[in-house]
């Protein structure tokens, strides 16, 4: 008997992906099907369907869901669920398409054929209304609301099968890691308190701190890292996944960090995110989701902690996956350490506040990450990342003077 939470909705995982004979019928039949191209975040969307990680969803969201979800957490049969899942297409694809047939399903920029559709339902939906009841603003330099915004005018809705995890398994070897086989690890390894650290950024000492402290009641620490899409100036996969490596392998005790990714792209959604972050790690049968400052924000769209104070918002007994709280952190110089602001007692002068942002604005800037911010390994890691992005650009630069001479 399984000590790790359940999967969401009280049941076993349900990963959509075919296998075997099914899935070569399947895709020989999606060759002759009408396509509908997904844009990334959709392909990240149905490769967790796939997965399991989106469990127990069986497909993209009908109107009745995306108007549940928008306005009350809530889709047409009470699961609980915080952020639309849905698919949409232009107007004039949707319209050579009927209502109770089926689409081959395809990566918009490779491609690929992902997966097959039923189209159960076709409706088009208030953008606006949307991104305030998500992202909380409807400015288009938020980069979640211009997702919204710039997608197709009419959604599809139904039931999915899944045909491919695209190319993370080859790009990403065992860091790409299923909730099958997350719980399967947690098992062997004899942990049934899981705490999930969420990142799309390297690790710095903030961070480590962070699943530190996780570490310190847990059995062990889930560190998750987003291998979808990113904004423009965040630090890439490959790359963060090098940095977290040496940082694990240098700084934390044996057998009490995990490492792996999952599909999906950042949408920046902060608080709601922070919600669908609890969600799919009690998937992927993790029982806590560390929840810091601004998690999963952008720019100044939410409040530092608005995140933590969601989870006292939502219905009691939505997840089983719980919010792990942990105060502002940072260096103080008076304490010789990482502290928080429940620990510390000294004044703003003595502390050197952390963030991802001011990271990558050093390093893009060619400065040394003091030791306050980033351990030497992991700046290292860093430093030559942003040194091929100068170099590459003094490439171009120098072939675009060759080219105007």
């Amino acid at each position: 008997m399984s000590k790790l939470v359940k999967p969401h909705g009280g049941g076993e995982l349900k990963p959509l992906l075919q296998t075997g004979s099914a899935h070569s019928a399947e895709l020989e039949r999606a060759q002759h099907l009408p396509k509908i191209r997904l844009s990334s975040r959709e392909t990240g969307d149905l490769i967790m369907l796939g997965i399991g990680g989106f469990t127990p969803l069986d497909g993209f969201m009908t109107h009745a869901d995306w108007q549940g979800v928008c306005d009350g957490y809530k889709m047409a049969n009470g699961l609980f669920w915080p952020i639309p899942i849905t698919l949409s297409a232009d107007e004039l694809t949707a319209q050579a398409i009927k209502e109770g047939s089926d689409v081959a399903l395809v990566d918009g920029e490779t491609g690929e054929i992902m997966g097959t559709m039923k189209i159960t339902e076709k409706y088009a939906i208030d953008k606006a209304h949307e991104c305030m009841m998500v992202y909380k603003t409807t400015d288009l330099d938020h980069p979640g609301v211009k997702m919204v915004m710039e997608q197709g005018s009419v959604n599809l809705a139904g039931p999915v099968k899944v045909l491919s995890t695209g190319n993370f398994k080859a790009e990403y070897g065992d860091q790409f890691m299923t909730p099958a086989e997350t719980r399967a690890l947690f098992e062997k390894m004899g942990w049934s308190k899981v705490a999930a650290f969420q990142t799309r950024n390297p690790m710095h000492r903030s961070h480590e701190y962070l699943a530190k402290i996780a570490i310190e009641t847990m059995d062990g620490v889930l560190v998750h890292s987003l291998l979808g899409a990113l904004k423009p100036g965040d630090i890439p996969a490959e790359v963060r996944s090098e940095a977290i490596s040496v940082l694990v392998e240098n700084y934390f005790a044996p057998n009490t960090v995990i490492q792996a990714g999952y599909p999906l792209d950042m949408r920046y959604a902060g608080p709601r995110e922070a919600l669908l972050h609890a969600l799919f790690r009690q998937n992927y049968g993790c029982s806590h989701l560390i929840v810091g400052r601004d998690h999963a924000g952008v720019g100044d769209y939410y409040g530092p902690f608005d995140a933590q104070k969601i989870f006292d918002d939502i219905p009691k007994g939505s997840l089983e996956t719980v919010n792990m709280n942990i105060d502002w952190t940072f260096w103080c110089k008076k304490c010789g350490g990482m502290a928080s602001q429940r620990t510390c007692p000294h004044s703003k002068d003595d502390r050197i506040l952390l963030s991802g942002t001011k990271v990558r604005s050093m390093l893009s800037e060619g400065q040394d990450l003091p030791v306050e911010f980033s351990r030497p390994e992991v700046a290292k890691v860093l430093q030559k990342y942003y040194a091929s992005l100068t170099a590459e650009q003094n490439v171009k630069i120098e072939l675009k003077g060759h080219s105007a001479a």
